[in-house]
């Protein structure tokens, strides 16, 4: 079989910097790694390599050239071939530009490299955009079945069919899917691989191929790139922070802290449960004329009152354990 994966090399830090001018992100020095949840489509591609000899499994991302990275990684983990779309022209791209050109690029892979995709896996969403749009539009851009949300996969490749397990905001659902197909990947689909040395050795000395504007004649290039892009970012801010944090030393301090704001929201819902310390009672204790506690075995024992057989097996034990310990110290 023939399986695609795309993927997207995303900032690993929470110091972002955006450009005042187009509010895009400034990528460069940044420390990157692998889409998380493309990590998981990378797995569900190999698995299935796994299960049909012979299958090959190609990586794609769209970047500047450092997104090579990326890719080797990928190679390192399993995979055959590597692709990278890389044009300045490409650059400020919207999730619509981005799958119009990761779309066309697919085409021109499987025009060139006589590659005819089966399956094409994509991670849910991208940790730095969260949209998870480009997937369903890369899906829409080829004419292809799509599966969103992948929890659980199976391909039968002699019925060319899969059978997807996908979440819902409402629990799940089981759907059978007529390949080719893509498919977006969960964090609960599997649990991805570590490298390996020889696939490791592969992975640094493997020539990466690069796809830019001059290789795809046919593209429109009204829908590439920033002016491409129908999405305009207004404003890019942080929040202000609001309120204060007030830290609480113990469990029981904290169930009171909650009391009292509920009861400074609704008193007459909780003025019941807030009772004053100096308020409270203890239980009183249950004890005969001579001053026994009576629910107590042991002073019940040294008393006059009888005590029961099953009681006094218990004050055995406890006896026995005690002398037990004595002798072991």
């Amino acid at each position: 079989m023939e399986l695609l994966v795309c993927i997207k090399q995303v900032p690993d830090t929470s110091e972002i910097k955006l450009d005042p001018e187009t509010n895009n992100l400034i990528r460069t020095g940044l420390p990157s790694i692998v889409n998380p949840y493309d990590m998981h489509a990378l797995e569900a591609a190999l698995a299935v390599k796994d299960q049909y000899e012979g299958s090959r499994v190609t990586v794609v991302t769209m970047g500047p050239p450092q997104a090579e990275a990326a890719l080797r990684e990928c190679l390192s983990l399993g995979a055959d071939d590597a692709v990278l779309i890389t044009d300045r022209a490409f650059g400020g791209a919207d999730t619509l530009a981005t799958s119009y050109t990761i779309a066309s690029a697919i085409r021109h892979i499987q025009r060139t490299m006589n590659r005819e995709f089966q399956i094409i896996f994509c991670g849910k969403q991208a940790i730095d955009g969260d949209t998870a749009q480009v997937g369903p539009q890369i899906a829409e851009e080829l004419g292809m079945a799509q599966a969103t949300y992948a929890c659980e996969l199976s391909v039968d490749q002699a019925a060319q069919k899969a059978i997807v397990k996908r979440e819902h905001e409402n629990g799940y659902e089981i759907v059978e899917v007529p390949l080719p197909l893509l498919v977006t990947a969960t964090a609960e689909l599997n649990e991805p691989r570590q490298p390996g040395l020889w696939s490791s050795i592969y992975a640094k000395r493997y020539t990466i191929t690069h796809i830019t504007l001059r290789d795809m004649p046919h593209i429109d290039e009204s829908r590439i790139g920033l002016n491409g892009s129908p999405t305009r970012v207004r404003k890019v801010y942080q929040p202000p922070l609001r309120g204060k944090v007030e830290m609480l030393s113990s469990v029981d301090e904290g169930a009171k802290k909650i009391l009292e704001l509920a009861y400074n929201i609704k008193p007459e819902k909780f003025s019941h449960l807030l009772v004053p310390s100096e308020e409270l009672v203890e239980e009183p204790v249950d004890t005969n004329d001579e001053g026994v506690d009576v629910k107590d075995p042991v002073q019940r024992a040294s008393s006059v009152e009888s005590v029961s057989s099953s009681e006094f097996k218990v004050l055995a034990a406890v006896k026995g354990e005690e002398g037990s310990k004595g002798g072991d110290r």
